[in-house]
């Protein structure tokens, strides 16, 4: 998802652009108790000495944004874009097996980011900023949705990768559906693969081994063969495997490819250091040489904190069947190796004489102060070619007023000279839908849906939607998109009504 800089004025503008960005010194603290508003320069310098209160990206503290935010003392909103669905497809297993997933790893970003969208695409390599949104019924209350695209790349069009795979051996990697999926979907990996591409394999369970050292794929079969070593044995020594992992990427990095360390794993370590602070202040200084991390999750009983939280500044994916495997291996990941931004943050200003406060819908650990918004070298998120991200903002409208309700903004940095650059996209009373379930976009009712289903799984609340409703939505929605994974989602909700 994408947000902006700048409110003010009337009007709703789908603008669009990209630039170079002054500094800013505004502010965005976290959701505070709700009061009157006032106006926007008030706001601003009230928000300025406000302290923040949301986790900064890439350290632990416990936050709750689940409550509004008064425009009054914070009218911005800022977070590091997040690409990753984890969160949803291990809700998605726990369900379809009769069990209500932990609340703690229901993230409502990761359930609508595992959906489709139909953001337009830009051009060249930045991003198209999408802003919409609609009423909801019955109340004073709007979802604003705000998005980004980026194009699409093939997988023949794609600069070369050298991708160092970091798979877990240990005993509980025993179990079906973990060690033996993951061979699968590397065997399937391999095959797909371009001339260019290389590919180096770490093992690690009570210590890390070196199966193969950065080998091209025209050399296919001693990387199937090392594929075949992998075998079962031992502790789950984490820290071990990404160490190596990130060693043997650092030895082998090639400036003219894209650099990956990807972590197969069930994230349960019990061995060298388990807290993911820890393990990444020991690789920080090789992941700074742009090689980003895609963690990949598998198993019933799964680190999800641990996986989610390594992959910080890369992605986070969990996949339970072979199906799912062929689908982030051979489908999405040969084209979206490559990187269209790194330290991608998103800023959204609301206009406080029309908007009286607003939500973010997920997000929760990834929030940043507004100053870190054009502060390069603070962390962000990386994101590919093709990815879309959104996010939801429940609004409070003030009786009457019209106009600008909101400007979001996308700041990013190329992904090999570090130039900074800014996307923006404006929105405003008059283009909100009269009605989110009768005149709204079916992909924006379709993301209303899998947040609210993720809110309720989380707190039993489902941003004021009961299950009934949820279900009754979602039947419909899967009716009119024809969409797998949206009847995939009506299924989940009559399984969540069952379970709980």
């Amino acid at each position: 998802m994408v947000l902006a800089a700048g409110c003010g004025g009337a009007g709703g503008s789908a603008d669009h652009s990209a630039e170079r960005a002054p500094a800013s010194g505004e502010h965005h603290g976290q959701p505070a108790p709700r009061a009157s508003a006032s106006g926007a320069q008030d706001a601003r310098q009230n928000s300025e000495t406000e302290t923040e209160t949301g986790r900064e990206t890439g350290t632990e503290t416990d936050t709750e944004t689940d409550t509004e935010t008064d425009t009054e003392t914070a009218q911005i909103s800022t977070f590091a874009l997040d690409v990753d669905t984890a969160s949803y497809g291990y809700a998605r297993r726990s369900l379809q097996e009769g069990r209500w997933p932990a609340p703690a790893e229901v993230r409502p970003e990761e359930f609508v980011n595992a959906f489709r969208q139909d953001y337009r695409q830009p051009s060249d390599d930045g991003f198209a900023v999408h802003a919409d949104g609609a009423r909801l019924p019955g109340r004073d209350q709007a979802v604003l949705r705000v998005g980004l695209q980026t194009r699409e790349s093939s997988a023949a069009a794609r600069r070369p990768a050298n991708l160092t795979f970091v798979v877990d051996v240990s005993g509980s990697m025993a179990e079906p559906g973990r060690l033996d999926l993951v061979k699968q979907a590397l065997h399937r990996l391999l095959d797909q693969l371009a001339p260019g591409d290389q590919v180096s394999i770490v093992a690690f369970s009570d210590d890390a081994r070196l199966l193969a050292s950065m080998t091209p794929l025209a050399a296919r079969d001693e990387l199937h063969a090392a594929v075949d070593e992998l075998a079962v044995s031992g502790g789950t020594d984490l820290e071990s495997g990404i160490v190596a992992g990130y060693q043997e990427a650092a030895r082998a990095y090639r400036p003219a490819a894209t650099n990956r360390v990807v972590l197969l794993s069930d994230g349960l370590a019990n061995q060298g250091q388990t807290a993911w602070q820890a393990i990444l202040d020991r690789v920080k200084e090789h992941a700074a040489r742009k090689i980003a991390l895609l963690t990949v999750g598998v198993g019933r009983e799964y680190g999800d904190e641990l996986m989610e939280q390594l992959a910080d500044n890369g992605a986070a994916v969990y996949v339970s069947s072979a199906e799912e495997a062929e689908n982030v291996f051979v489908t999405r990941l040969p084209a979206t190796i490559e990187l269209r931004a790194r330290d991608a943050k998103a800023q959204v200003v609301f206009n406080p004489s029309v908007v009286e406060s607003y939500r973010l819908v997920g997000y929760d650990n990834r929030t940043l102060s507004a100053e870190e918004f054009r502060d390069d070298g603070r962390d962000g998120g990386e994101i590919g070619p093709g990815h879309s991200v959104t996010a939801l903002y429940l609004v409070r409208l003030k009786p009457g007023a019209s106009g600008q309700l909101a400007q979001a903004t996308v700041r990013w940095q190329d992904p090999d000279t570090r130039a900074a650059a800014e996307a923006s996209a404006s929105i405003g009373s008059g283009d909100l839908a009269g009605s989110v379930w009768e005149k709204a976009p079916l992909r924006l009712q379709v993301d209303l849906v899998a947040a609210a289903f993720a809110g309720y799984l989380r707190d039993r609340e489902g941003l004021g939607f009961d299950l009934p409703t949820l279900r009754e939505h979602a039947a419909r929605l899967a009716r009119e998109a024809e969409d797998p994974m949206v009847t995939e989602l009506a299924d989940l909700i009559v399984k969540a009504g069952a379970v709980g």
